[in-house]
């Protein structure tokens, strides 16, 4: 087969109306993160508190670290009338957009100095929100492709990513444009009014939804309960408390158990070690990026142009480079190297500091971290995909994926707190968060030839 021939094929599953359909899931799953992220920090910057104040409210990301706890749920309730209208998946996407839209209107109504802790309040029931709304985009997606079309699920797992910095990198554009041309224009309350726009999104990204097929056979019902029954007949007793054992054990205990039982423990230690700490420094620089961009002197439009426009195109680019690097150097080479370039990446927004304002160098610095932050991405899901039980696939997934959350978002949350321990200085605070990504790094090196995944 010629070189041409082959990238057609390869490229004919591109084509597919799923995978548009998949980029909206990926569309709604990260939009959310704008509005819980950089316009509510940026938000709080303008009206005056400080920035351990704004990393101390990044604390409502942990609950995206949790969400597997609760996932068994979601995969089981049936949303009255929603369920039977919608779907099982779709209805549960729908009345979490209904609650995000909530949030948006009473945020619109704060003053965030007089109502701090309320507006933390909504933000947090905004994350929970979006967090349980991307159990079941992630089921949806997979429900899209047939269970034997193995490049299909390729595909579509990278429309998805595509799709998701869509969500995140264009809302912002959105967001900071609107909050901008608000201000200019003399409106005092301009973030209040930026979230019914946000709001005006949410309710366009529900009637494209509805363009989504859901499968609503009952057979995955069927097969749950069937198990359930099985663990309840080893058990050996029928009332309600052997019936709650067997859901748990069954739900939470056989993923945990098949994941050490395969690795070994030591291994399997050590990978959650890498998980956990692979992509703290990453963490650290983008939950105060925002706030460094405001105080080295660039506007809102500059932001938006230079870190959510570009920033979204060369996403879109580097995520697909980076999954041929997976493919022809590997999953754990392609790790290492993600992992120096997210160090070097991190120095350059110590250099834009030391600098001063330079929209050149800024650019430049944007691109840099959006090539190693797509890289790394596409390497990490990778990595977690090839490390899960086919019995547990999507729990043993969420599980992996929850870990790497809770990493980013727990401890990143210290962030602003660390830069004003450095007294604003910021150049000291990047190099530091440089050398975060060594002990992940460290974890890869001990189980590189011992971990049990496949590079073929």
């Amino acid at each position: 087969m010629s070189k041409k021939n082959k990238y057609e094929g390869f490229f004919k599953y591109y084509y597919d109306i799923r995978m548009l359909k998949i980029l909206l899931l990926g569309i709604i799953s990260g939009f959310p993160w704008v509005i819980i992220g950089s316009s509510l920090s940026l938000w709080l910057k303008e009206e005056g508190l400080s920035r351990s104040t704004i990393g101390w409210a990044g604390l409502i990301f942990a609950v995206y670290a949790f969400n597997y706890l609760w996932a068994p749920l979601i995969d089981k309730i049936r949303i009255p009338y929603l369920s039977k209208r919608f779907g099982h998946r779709r209805s549960w996407i729908i009345l979490m957009q209904l609650i995000i839209l909530i949030c948006l209107v009473l945020w619109s109504l704060m003053e965030p100095v007089e109502n701090l802790s309320f507006v933390i309040f909504v933000g947090l029931i905004i994350a929970i929100a979006s967090s349980t709304q991307d159990i079941t985009v992630d089921a949806l997606r997979i429900e899209q492709v047939g269970e034997n079309e193995n490049k299909a699920m390729a595909a579509g797992a990278a429309m998805a990513v595509v799709g998701w910095w869509t969500g995140y990198k264009l809302g912002g554009v959105i967001s900071l444009s609107s909050a901008e041309i608000f201000q200019n224009m003399g409106i005092n309350n301009y973030w209040q009014l930026t979230f019914l726009i946000l709001f005006l999104l949410v309710v366009l990204m529900n009637i494209g939804l509805l363009f989504v097929n859901e499968d609503r056979n009952l057979k995955r019902l069927e097969l749950q309960k069937r198990n359930q029954e099985a663990l309840k007949n080893k058990i050996g007793s029928n009332n309600f408390f052997a019936e709650t054992l067997a859901w748990i054990l069954e739900t939470l205990g056989g993923p945990i158990t098949s994941f050490f039982k395969k690795n070994g423990i030591k291994i399997a230690i050590g990978i959650l070690g890498f998980v956990f700490l692979f992509k703290i420094g990453e963490a650290f620089l983008g939950r105060m990026s925002i706030i460094f961009y405001k105080e080295v002197g660039f506007s809102k439009s500059e932001i938006a142009i230079y870190s959510k426009t570009l920033g979204w195109i060369t996403t879109v680019i580097f995520t697909l480079i980076g999954g041929i690097l997976a493919m022809r150097a590997g999953t754990l080479k392609t790790m290492f190297i993600a992992g120096i370039l997210m160090a070097l990446t991190n120095l350059l927004f110590a250099i834009l500091y030391w600098v001063g304002k330079s929209e050149i160098l800024f650019a430049f610095a944007v691109i840099a971290d959006d090539l190693t932050a797509a890289f790394a991405t596409v390497a990490f899901v990778a990595f977690i995909s090839l490390l899960v039980d086919r019995t547990y696939t999507a729990t043993q997934y969420a599980l992996l994926a929850s870990i790497g959350t809770a990493g980013r978002t727990m401890l990143a949350s210290s962030s602003g707190a660390l830069v004003d321990w450095l007294n604003g200085d910021w150049g000291i605070f990047f190099i530091i968060t440089s050398l975060m990504v060594l002990p992940s790094l460290i974890c890869l090196w001990y189980i590189r030839k011992k971990v049990q995944i496949s590079e073929k």
